[in-house]
């Protein structure tokens, strides 16, 4: 077993390490198809041998091409490192400075199996979201974090380690950039040969920028969303007896069976992939398993036999009002076609809630599996006839949605999870159009325009931190913190939906501990606005100079946030004013948290929906409890929300326009460029007429 002093050393060339390829018995990725021509294939070998001396470049050669045959890649499975794969505390890093030991942490956690999807490809969630393109990168990054000073910064090129460069003691210590590809070839087939290339890489969001926290880190945006949801379509607080209806259950999608249970209704979540629903129920996050269709709509219709679910008195979920997660083991497209069957048959809806998050950001290379074939059918004609593959996933798209559609005009309320589930479906030829609307509108609104917006323009987002101690007690020490900063700023007065949404995170730190939702590094995510970020900071920072928290502290935060992402079927996909498909203000958010006191920041092509549809950044921020990290901190973080605020507010967001003033009022040095409504819009269409 490798230890994390042998891992700082660097490549492991004298002697190589036994080449044990693809292990046995963990989920692994699908495989690529680039359709690299023979000089290509050569190209992708020769770059992958840069990385080692000549002496050894033969041997290596040959199983690299193998590799790359095999698998459509160059992963370097022979470097897989032989260690315990997890976020050790910080202080076990051999390091020069607690920054880059943090960093380090940050990373083994994102490639720890218990969190990531594809571990040995250094896939994080999403299918194809790479911390690193192959694993001589992993071994590169982490001497040069243990080597490496104040004085220094790390620059990353899409997983490739460009070199440590010297800058200053408040300059970012990381600087990442992943799929920075010029906007005319950032297509996916292009994509697919540079990735194979080894010379760009998908880093999703928090996987290449190496914040990612298990699904805990989206739970509580879909806590939020289905609680709205509830609010929004159902009119209702109370979910209890209600059901939802989604699929997925891998990195991200995992957190939607924990999300119904915490939002009190009837999750029943189907997944292709038995791997994946052994993991989320082995977790405690999927609290049972059924491959049986009969099962699943026994449960809605509240006929569910007590023998399935011992530990309930009754198995009636649904009358009896009990929250329950049931995973299906089976395509969802059977899922929803045969609720539309006992539509037809007994005139019964038996769903009340339904939203997909299928990996469809990446349908064509296994985001996506079509209903015409079982999973591991369907593997098999990916790899070896992918445009066959690709006109099944679309006719199963276009069954998908009609089944959908005809559940939608019973009364069921369908959305959009920013998946590009509707995007590629529009692609696929299913329908569902919005007449009359702009391009980035469909059918079905996205969670975003309807549910997530509102939330965004008050300046409420996926904030997070994660305690380096390892220490249940400093997490559990943090939510004490966290919970006592909100109920003191109610108590200071806060408008009426400012506090809707700290009562809301109230409940959602009670709930967090009540369920453990802990999966990797001890971390928590709360949705918080600029306020409340900044005082949880300093509030957190100064436990840790007074010794309460044992170590210190990473902030991030989701990239999917007010100001990290520009995402036109997504985070601004309820921008109006033409400006969706601009990305100015998730590279601003970037350079404006670099030179503001972040400790490493990242900016990425790609990110929820794909590939050339998102440009989206995120940052990590280590408080060590001095005062130069509270007021990096204060700066930072102010900027962070107040930057995409402004820009909603510019777009024509009232929400927006009020959070903005407000910040503005309560600091003097800032100020920002207030839009003026058109108040007669009879004037723009006399000028048009001359």
């Amino acid at each position: 077993m490798t230890s994390l002093k042998e891992i700082c050393r660097g490549l492991p060339l004298y002697p190589l390490p036994e080449n044990r390829g693809r292990r046995k018995g963990i989920p692994h990725a699908p495989v690529r198809t680039p359709n690299l021509t023979a000089q290509e294939k050569k190209l992708a070998l020769r770059n992958a041998l840069r990385y080692f001396p000549p002496e050894i470049q033969k041997k290596l050669a040959l199983e690299f091409a193998e590799e790359l045959r095999l698998y459509g890649h160059i992963y370097m499975y022979r470097f897989f490192p032989d260690i315990e794969m997890r976020a050790y505390p910080i202080g076990d890093y051999p390091c020069k400075t607690k920054s880059a030991a943090a960093i380090m942490l940050m990373i083994m956690n994102n490639l720890d199996p218990s969190v990531a999807q594809f571990p040995q490809e250094l896939v994080t969630y999403g299918g194809n979201g790479q911390v690193f393109s192959n694993w001589a990168q992993f071994w590169l990054v982490m001497h040069y974090l243990s080597e490496m000073t104040e004085e220094q910064t790390l620059v990353m090129y899409s997983g490739h380690p460009l070199g440590v460069f010297p800058s200053h003691q408040y300059a970012p210590r990381l600087i990442i950039t992943n799929g920075m590809v010029i906007p005319n070839y950032s297509t996916r087939d292009e994509y697919e040969k540079m990735f194979a290339l080894g010379v760009t890489m998908y880093g999703q969001m928090t996987a290449g920028s190496y914040c990612y926290i298990g699904p805990q880190g989206i739970v509580h945006g879909t806590v939020l969303t289905v609680l709205n949801a509830g609010r929004r379509y159902l009119k209702v607080e109370d979910l209890s007896g209600k059901v939802f209806v989604t699929s997925g259950l891998g990195g991200m999608s995992g957190a939607q069976a924990k999300a119904a249970v915490i939002a009190g209704c009837v999750g029943i979540i189907a997944e292709v992939d038995e791997a994946a629903l052994l993991k989320r129920h082995k977790q405690g996050w999927l609290m049972e398993i059924s491959n049986n269709l009969d099962h699943c709509i026994a449960l809605s219709l509240s006929l569910l036999p007590n023998p399935h679910l011992t530990s309930f008195s009754t198995g009636d979920a649904r009358k009896n009002k009990i929250a329950l997660s049931l995973g299906y083991h089976g395509n969802v497209v059977d899922l929803w076609e045969r609720l539309v069957y006992e539509l037809d048959t007994t005139g019964e809806l038996l769903v009340d809630l339904g939203s997909d998050q299928t990996s469809c950001h990446n349908p064509f290379s296994g985001g996506y599996y079509p209903v015409q074939l079982g999973f591991e059918e369907a593997k098999q004609l990916l790899s070896t006839n992918p445009g066959k593959f690709r006109t099944l996933v679309q006719e199963s798209l276009k069954r998908h949605v009609a089944a959908i559609n005809r559940l939608a005009d019973k009364g069921m309320f369908f959305w959009d999870y920013g998946n590009a589930f509707l995007l590629e479906a529009q692609r696929a030829g299913a329908d569902v159009e919005k007449r009359g609307a702009n391009k980035t509108e469909f059918r079905y609104p996205s969670y975003v325009q309807h549910i997530m917006g509102d939330i965004f323009s008050l300046g409420f987002g996926p904030f997070r931190w994660v305690c380096t101690s390892g220490d249940p007690q400093d997490l559990a020490a943090t939510d004490s913190i966290a919970m006592s900063v909100l109920e003191d700023s109610i108590r200071q007065g806060v408008s009426t939906s400012v506090k809707q949404q700290y009562h809301d995170n109230i409940r959602w730190i009670r709930e967090a501990g009540r369920h453990s939702l802990v999966v990797g590094s001890q971390a928590r995510i709360l949705y918080s606005d600029q306020r409340g970020r900044v005082s949880i900071a300093v509030a957190i920072n100064r436990a840790i100079s007074e010794g309460r928290i044992k170590a210190p502290v990473v902030l991030s935060r989701d990239h999917h946030d007010v100001s990290g992402t520009d995402s036109p079927y997504r985070e601004t996909s309820n921008i109006y004013d033409g400006s969706a498909f601009c990305a100015d203000m998730a590279v601003q958010n970037f350079v404006g948290d670099a030179f503001r006191g972040a400790t490493w920041v990242a900016l990425h092509n790609g990110g929820g929906v794909g590939w050339g549809e998102v440009i989206n950044g995120g940052f990590g921020l280590v408080l060590d409890g001095s005062k130069e990290a509270e007021e990096r901190a204060k700066m930072m973080l102010s900027w962070d929300v107040s930057n995409g605020v402004a820009r909603r507010c510019w777009s024509g967001n009232d929400y927006a326009y009020e959070t903005i003033c407000q910040a503005m009022k309560e600091n003097s040095t800032l100020k920002v460029t207030l839009p003026h409504k058109v108040v007669d819009e009879n004037i723009l269409e006399q000028a048009m007429k001359h």
